[in-house]
This record gives C-alpha cells, sequence and structure tokens, in this order.
C-alpha cells in the first residue's frame, strides 16, 4: 500500500530561516510543497521518509533565499495492482460503488466488478447483490458506512496541471465545462467479483 519513492529537488530557503539547522528548514519545506499531493505517475504523498544528500547550496543575484538540490525518499500511498485494501463504502451511484479509505477516497467499483448478479435501488440509492440461494434469491445491500473489502485491478492518474486558453472563445465556452468536470488527480479502480471480497459482513456472519 506504502511505497518509498527516491526524489530529486531544488529546495529554496528563506533568509529568514538561516538560524535554524539546514535539513530541518528543507524537511518542513518538502512537506509543506508535497505532503497530501498527487504526483503523476507516482501516487498520493504522504509524508518525508528521509534526506540521503544534499548538494552545495546557492544564493542568486536578485534573490536572498538560498537553493540547495535535495536527493530524498519520500513515503507515497501507492497500491499494487491485485492487493486487498479494506475500506467504507462512502456513496453509491449509477456509476458503482464509491468506497473511502480515510485518508483517500477517489475509489470505485464499476458495477460489472461487483458481486453478480447486482443491481442499483434507485429509492435506497445503493447497490444490491442477488445472493442466489436453494430458498430463492435474497438481497445484500451494500449500505453507506459499511466495511467492504475489495481487489486493486486498474489505477488511472489525470495531469490536473494549469493549462493555457487556446482561445480566448475557448476559455469562455469551456469554463462551466471545466467546473462540472474536475476530475480527481488520481483514481483507484476496485472488483469484489470473488469469494472472500465485499462487504465484512457477508463472509464473517455466515
Amino acid at each position: 500500500m506504502f511505497v518509498l519513492v527516491e526524489m530529486t529537488d531544488t529546495v529554496r530557503i528563506p533568509p529568514w530561516q538561516f538560524e535554524r539547522k539546514l535539513n530541518e528548514s528543507i524537511a518542513e519545506e518538502l512537506n509543506k510543497k508535497l505532503a497530501n499531493k498527487v504526483v503523476y505517475n507516482v501516487g498520493l504523498c504522504i509524508c518525508l521518509y528521509d534526506i540521503t544528500k544534499l548538494e552545495d547550496s546557492y544564493i542568486f543575484p536578485g534573490d536572498g533565499g538560498s537553493h540547495t538540490k535535495v536527493h530524498f525518499r519520500y513515503v507515497v500511498f501507492h497500491p499494487f495492482l491485485d492487493e486487498i485494501l479494506v475500506g467504507q463504502i462512502k456513496s453509491c451511484s449509477q456509476d458503482g460503488v464509491h468506497v473511502s479509505i480515510g485518508f483517500f477516497d477517489d475509489i470505485v467499483i464499476p458495477p460489472e466488478s461487483l458481486q453478480q448478479p447486482a443491481k442499483f435501488d434507485e429509492a435506497e440509492q445503493v447497490w444490491v447483490w442477488e445472493y442466489e440461494t436453494e430458498e430463492g434469491a435474497h438481497d445484500l445491500y451494500m449500505d453507506i458506512g459499511e466495511e467492504i473489502r475489495f481487489r486493486v485491478v486498474d489505477e488511472t492518474f489525470v495531469d490536473t496541471s494549469p493549462t493555457g486558453p487556446s482561445s480566448a472563445e475557448a476559455s469562455t465556452s469551456n469554463a462551466a465545462e471545466e467546473v462540472q468536470k474536475k476530475e480527481a488527480p488520481y483514481t483507484l479502480v476496485g472488483s469484489i467479483s470473488e469469494p472472500g471480497l465485499g462487504l465484512l459482513s457477508w463472509w464473517t456472519n455466515s
């Protein structure tokens, strides 16, 4: 679930922090810049693990701050494919079951990856597994707040860095659309379409 990623960055330390130890100032600046941010094709950054190398610091003309190239390792949330995770159902929609693991909410289990046969209950706004038994079908509801065990089957990174408009007309016409379709920079796709996966209550109570 968590991995150590080696990174390199140039960190600027403002003059009023020169009285502090360089390592402390750099660690604080790196966490300000990266903590709780998604790095494209890397994952969700959690916190600095350690600094492996500091290169020479430079002060450039017109800037009183020092600039130091830093080699460091960062703790990143990036589950590997086929990893089993446990989360809580945050909401349900026609797009599938939306899951949260506390610090990360952009997890979706699409309808085709649910236990089959499954249907969406419009009135309750939840997905239902129509569990077949010898006595007939039983509806097992995927209620909001229930703990769910799922397998990570795919991931999607979206480059959300700002881009300049191609023309003035495009910027005005697409402004409303861009606000509406704000995509998550990092999304996990899960699956519960195998025995043992799904709501924990399904398997523990049986």
